[in-house]
């Protein structure tokens, strides 16, 4: 028994590799290629969008959603609407409450012939699968996989021997109906992005547009759709779902929906002056010259390094060109060693920076605040201004990063004001895994009325929802990391992580003596 515990955990090891290593995925399959509807200018969204439009002539109009329900109100009223096309492209999928009523949603209007394009990032796709076989064999649904797992073996070997690959992950997030209306932002599919998860609530930021910026959403998800990195849902199956699996399944998912109806969730967004502003053509717009900056879906397979051709190669002529101002909202922000000395070259020419990231209390992941820990003090002492998510808002508070009533707050916007003059609102995070191994999409509007809505938004609450971080610095040029907030609206002084466990504390300060910031 002795001998055999020594080499267990070797051998385990060695049928992981060995598992690993037999992955393989489909060859020879057809994968049709389709594209988007170009003649819907006859559709309700259309007409819309066109009585909208008069008088911005050339321009797009954006409209933010902020609020959680707003956000997923905003979806579904569109899929409701839609008459030609839905085409949905997001990294997460649950299967939880919105998640179901999302995909509800869908399958309705695929009933009333929309064709409807759902093309879903692979890595959480395990235990949905066969739900989403189910939606594929709906004759105007057709669902795929992107970047795939190979299924011949288990995922956990295939992080070993194919971590290359499977490690780049289509990240980007859109929804597009008619070819007419759009969303892009830093929204997946879950109760915890729709303010409807009860233990936690993501602060985060979408934007809604029409007009011309519209069709460049749709180059984009066509790119993605026709990828060679895109495989159709059957494709990947183990065992196609039956007949009367599928009808179960549709049939399960009606009747929870229906189950539903009186939920408080539902009776808020029936309730929602939004839903109604989008069917009575009320919904009001921030217009401007607007722009897609995306990653192609060839990223996933080119060498890591920077490109022009990527987000952030579009996105670095913005950064390069601010003059004032730049105000940063990136969740997981691990700068590492480049980008402190560009943001730090910014603050010491005499640009304003200020940062809105989350604290280690209300960081999801707490490997990417080991990866953060180390930029801190070198940006404070540049004169980047930095504030960190107060997790634990009063009720009143949490309005104000558009939350709403969950236990716990925690921010999943990605965005960036630039001299309020123009926005970058979308997907990507300030972290070498967006910036260099996964895909992001988002709007850039240039728009003096948007910028200077959210600038003023972060001037007037930024105090009330976060924490300023100072560095201070003794007699003996000892530094000390001070965090300035509210703790039951009363302000408060922390030498030492706000609202965080011992243990939180200890795990990220263990964790960043590592080299880990290139794969964050």
């Amino acid at each position: 028994m002795i001998g055999r515990s020594r080499f267990a955990p070797q051998l385990a090891l060695s049928a992981v590799l060995l598992l690993g290593a037999c992955a393989s995925l489909p060859e020879g399959f057809d994968r049709p290629v389709s594209y988007v509807f170009t003649d819907t200018d006859n559709t309700a969204l259309a007409a819309a969008s066109l009585e909208k439009s008069r008088g911005h002539p050339g321009e797009s109009g954006f409209h933010l959603l902020g609020n959680g329900h707003d956000a997923f109100v905003a979806r579904a009223v569109l899929a409701d609407t839609a008459e030609r096309s839905i085409d949905a492209q997001y990294y997460i999928l649950n299967r939880d409450l919105t998640g179901r009523l999302f995909v509800d949603r869908l399958l309705r209007a695929a009933d009333r012939g929309v064709r409807v394009r759902l093309l879903v990032d692979d890595m959480d796709i395990a235990d949905k699968e066969l739900a989403l076989l189910a939606a594929d064999s709906h004759p105007n649904m057709e669902v795929r996989m992107f970047n795939p797992f190979a299924r011949n073996v288990g995922r956990a070997g295939q992080f070993v021997t194919r971590f290359s690959e499977v490690g780049r992950r289509m990240h980007s997030k859109s929804f597009t109906v008619d070819n007419q209306v759009a969303i892009l932002g830093g929204r997946n599919i879950g109760d915890e992005y729709f303010a409807a998860d009860p233990a936690l609530e993501f602060a985060d930021l979408d934007a809604m547009a029409i007009g011309p910026v519209v069709e460049q959403v749709s180059t984009a998800f066509d790119e993605y759709w026709n990828s060679e990195l895109a495989y159709p849902a059957s494709v990947l199956a183990t065992r196609l779902p039956t007949e009367q699996e599928v009808e179960k399944a549709r049939a399960w998912l009606t009747d929870f929906v229906e189950s539903q109806a009186d939920s408080d969730y539902l009776l808020a967004l029936r309730n929602s002056g939004l839903a109604n502003a989008i069917r009575n053509r009320a919904v009001d717009y921030y217009w401007g010259d607007g722009w897609v900056a995306y990653d192609p879906p060839e990223k996933l397979l080119e060498e890591i390094g920077s490109s022009e051709r990527h987000l952030s190669g579009q996105l670095r002529p913005l950064l390069q060109t601010v003059r004032e101002e730049l105000i940063i909202f990136s969740p997981y922000f691990v700068p590492g060693e480049q980008g402190v000395v560009n943001l730090s070259a910014l603050s010491e020419r005499g640009v304003r920076v200020r940062l809105l990231t989350n604290s280690l209390a209300s960081n999801d992941v707490l490997i990417v605040h080991a990866g953060y820990l180390k930029s801190r003090k070198p940006l404070l002492r540049a004169g980047v201004e930095i504030y960190e998510l107060n997790s634990e808002l009063l009720n009143e508070q949490r309005r104000i990063v558009r939350g709403g009533g969950s236990t716990k707050a925690s921010l999943h916007a990605k965005s960036f004001v630039f001299d309020r003059k123009s926005v970058f609102i979308g997907s990507l995070n300030l972290d070498p895994r967006a910036i260099d191994f996964n895909t992001e999409i988002g709007f850039v509007v240039d728009s003096p009325e948007l910028a200077g809505d959210m600038s003023r938004e972060f001037d007037e609450r930024i105090e009330q929802v976060a924490f300023r971080l100072e560095l201070v610095r003794d007699d003996s040029g000892t530094e000390t990391l001070l965090w300035h907030g509210l703790v039951d609206g009363e302000p408060e002084v922390f030498d030492y992580e706000p609202h965080a466990s011992v243990w939180q504390r200890f795990a990220a300060n263990f964790l960043s003596l590592f080299p880990i910031e290139g794969q964050l």
